[in-house]
């Protein structure tokens, strides 16, 4: 006895991968796309919030610059019969750049919170007032922000805090990358 019923094909079955081994596959991608929406999100807020970065500000900002380099000649390698051998070094390599910054960011959020003194680097003025402006267009010099004074706090955490957590997150999700087995 024969059925005219149809079946349907779903096609070779192909493994679905976890969404975590995706992420390790493209982490160099997502590490140059992460320091880029961090820097964006830096300039944004001093661009149209009016919050002008301090001394130590900066310096978390050169983190990101370093690694979304490092990020984009990760992305590059992986294109090369050379990715292979440098692919955990250079993963290592981003979560370790992304561990020092979010040490430099709990040493800012420090200062912010009084734990300990910031660098003398850090010992500006405050905000600048039209008086400043207009001794600025006559050759003087505006103070930088100080380092000690959160600019910006949500939910109990400066901007430093928060990049703390951020630089942290990127720095784990690095050494689980690193740590993955590669694919063939």
């Amino acid at each position: 006895m024969t059925t005219d019923t149809p079946t349907i094909s779903t096609g070779p079955l192909v493994p679905k991968r976890p969404p975590l081994d995706w992420v390790a596959r493209h982490w160099p991608v997502l590490a140059l796309a992460a320091s880029a929406i961090m820097l964006g999100a830096a300039h944004a807020f001093e661009t149209f919030g009016g919050l002008a970065p301090c001394h130590l500000c900066l310096k978390q900002r050169e983190v990101y610059w370093v690694a979304g380099t490092v990020g984009l000649i990760a992305a590059i390698l992986q294109r090369t019969a050379l990715w292979p051998r440098l692919r955990r070094p250079a993963l290592w390599l981003l979560g370790a750049i992304f561990l020092y910054g979010a040490g430099l960011a709990a040493f800012h959020a420090g200062v912010e919170w009084k734990w300990w003194p910031g660098p003398t680097t850090c010992t500006g003025g405050g905000l600048a007032t039209s008086d400043d402006l207009v001794a600025m267009l006559k050759g003087a010099k505006i103070a930088a922000p100080m380092c000690d004074k959160a600019a910006w706090v949500f939910l109990g955490l400066s901007m430093a805090g928060w990049n703390a957590l951020v630089s942290l997150g990127l720095a784990v999700v690095s050494a689980f990358s690193a740590l993955r087995k590669q694919e063939a």
